[in-house]
C-alpha cells in the first residue's frame, strides 16, 4: 500500500495484497450484516454487494469532499471470474433438460428469448434517450437475468471497450432489479391465482419430486469435503479455464481487426459444458458437486466484491433519468410477459403461476429471488409446487446462461460498433 499527495488530495493506492485483504473482509462484514439486517436477507442482496458497496459509498464521499481518492489493484478479480463462470459450465449438464420434461424447454427456451427482447428494449431505448445503446443493454440482460455476476463481468468489459460508465450502470441495475423481483413476483403470483380462479392444487408427477439441487448434484459426490477431494476439483476447474483462455487467444487472433470481442470466462464457460456433457457419457472423472459450489461461492464472493469495491458511483449521474426510465420499462415489459404470455403457455395452473412468480424473481434479480418469491407463495396457499421448485433454479442458476451469456457477447459487440 502506498500513498501520496498531489494538489492537497491524498491519493491512496492499494497494492494486489492489500486490495485482496480489504475485499475478504469487506465480504465478512457484508455477510454480517446480510445476518442482522432483514431488508437485505428479505430482498436476497447478495454479502459481496453489501459489503462492497459501502467502501464504494466511502470512496464517493471522500470523492465530494475532495480530499482523498482510493484505488485498487484488483488483479485478482479476473482469475476469479474465470474460476466462477468455468464452475457454472460445469453445472450444465443437458440432461438436466429431461428431468423437466416438456414444461422445463418452455420455460428455459422462453428465458433465452427473454433475454434477446431485454437487450434489444434496452438498446432501443437507450438510443431514444440519447445515451450509448451497449448502456442499455447493461440495463438489459445483463443485469437483470444475468445479475450481479454478469453485471461485474461485462460492466468493466464494456468500459474498456470505451463506455463510459458501463460498470456503474450495469451494478446499479443489478441492485434495481433484486429489489423489484423480490417486491413483484408474489403479488402478480395470487393475481394470476385470483383472476383465473385457479384451483390450489400441484403436480404429483414422479419427475418433479426431487428438487434442483438434488438433482444437480445426482452422481456429483456427496460425501465429505477432505483436502485431497478439493484438490483435484480445484485441479479441474483451474486445467478448464487454462483452456478457456487459451481459446479465447485463438479467437482473438482470428478476429483481430473487427469489432468483436470475446471475454475468457464465457470461452472457459463453453469449454466447461463441453467437458461436462462429455464427461457425463465418459465417466473420465467424478465430478464432486459440493466442492465445486465452494469453489464457485469463493470465486463469486472476492471478484463480485472487488467490482462493488471499485465502483465509481459519481459516473451515474448524468445517466440517472434514462436509467430510470429504461428500467421501469423493463419492469413492466417483463411483468406482461410473465403473465400474459408465460402463465397461459405453461397451463394456466397453480404450478404455472408459481413459476410465474419465479419468472419475476430471477427475470429482474437472480435464482434466489426467485426461490424466495415461489416459496412465500407455496407458505401462502399450504400448497408445495415441486415442478415449479425443480424447473426455475435449474434454468435461472445454470441453463439460461448457455444462450443468455452468448447473445449479451454480441449486443454488447454490435452496439460498441454502432455507437462509435
Amino acid at each position: 500500500m502506498s500513498w501520496s499527495f498531489a494538489e492537497n488530495v491524498l491519493s491512496i493506492q492499494f497494492d494486489a495484497l492489500w486490495t485482496t485483504a480489504v475485499a475478504l473482509l469487506l465480504l465478512i462484514v457484508g455477510y454480517g450484516l446480510r445476518r442482522r439486517l432483514r431488508f437485505f436477507e428479505t430482498f436476497c442482496i447478495p454479502a459481496p454487494v453489501v459489503g462492497g458497496l459501502l467502501m464504494a459509498v466511502l470512496a464517493l464521499v471522500l470523492h465530494h469532499n475532495g480530499g482523498a481518492s482510493v484505488r485498487f489493484t484488483t488483479s485478482l478479480q479476473s482469475p476469479m471470474m474465470l474460476a466462477f463462470f468455468t464452475t457454472v459450465g460445469i453445472g450444465g449438464s443437458l440432461a438436466l433438460l429431461k428431468r423437466g420434461g416438456k414444461a422445463l424447454i418452455v420455460y428455459l427456451v422462453f428465458c433465452w428469448i427473454l433475454a434477446v427482447v431485454q437487450n434489444g428494449a434496452g438498446a432501443a431505448l437507450a438510443k431514444l434517450f440519447g445515451i450509448h445503446p451497449a448502456l442499455g443493454v447493461m440495463a438489459g440482460a445483463v443485469s437483470l437475468e444475468g445479475g450481479h455476476g454478469a453485471a461485474a463481468s461485462f460492466g468493466p468489459l464494456t468500459e474498456n471497450l470505451g463506455v463510459a460508465g458501463a460498470a456503474a450502470v450495469a451494478i446499479a441495475s443489478a441492485t434495481y432489479g433484486l429489489i423489484a423481483g423480490g417486491l413483484l413476483g408474489g403479488p402478480i403470483c395470487k393475481w394470476l391465482i385470483d383472476k383465473n380462479h385457479v384451483d390450489i392444487q400441484a403436480s404429483d408427477d414422479a419427475i418433479y419430486q426431487k428438487s434442483a439441487a438434488e438433482v444437480m448434484r445426482e452422481g456429483g459426490g456427496s460425501g465429505e469435503i477432505t483436502a485431497d477431494v478439493f484438490m483435484k476439483s480445484l485441479c479441474l476447474v483451474l486445467v478448464i479455464m487454462a483452456l478457456g483462455s487459451l481459446l479465447s487467444g485463438f479467437i482473438a487472433r482470428f478476429t483481430k481487426g473487427t469489432n468483436f470481442s470475446l471475454p475468457g470466462y464465457v470461452t472457459a464457460m463453453f469449454v466447461a459444458v463441453i467437458f461436462r456433457n462429455l464427461n457425463d457419457h465418459l465417466h473420465l472423472v467424478k465430478i464432486n458437486a459440493k466442492c465445486v459450489d465452494l469453489i464457485s461461492d469463493v470465486a463469486l464472493g472476492v471478484f463480485l466484491t472487488m467490482a462493488m469495491m471499485s465502483l465509481r458511483i459519481w459516473d451515474l449521474y448524468d445517466l440517472a433519468l434514462p436509467l430510470m426510465g429504461i428500467l421501469l420499462f423493463q419492469t413492466l415489459l417483463i411483468a406482461a410477459l410473465g403473465a400474459f404470455v408465460l402463465f397461459p403457455l405453461l397451463g394456466r395452473d397453480y404450478d404455472a403461476a408459481v413459476m410465474c412468480a419465479g419468472f419475476l424473481g430471477h427475470g429482474l434479480g437472480a435464482t434466489p429471488n426467485a426461490v424466495a418469491n415461489m416459496g412465500a407463495v407455496c407458505e401462502r396457499y399450504g400448497v408445495m409446487s415441486h415442478k415449479a421448485f425443480l424447473i426455475v433454479p435449474l434454468c435461472g442458476a445454470v441453463l439460461i446462461d448457455l444462450v443468455g451469456l452468448p447473445n449479451i457477447v454480441w449486443f454488447i459487440n454490435w452496439c460498441t460498433a454502432a455507437g462509435k
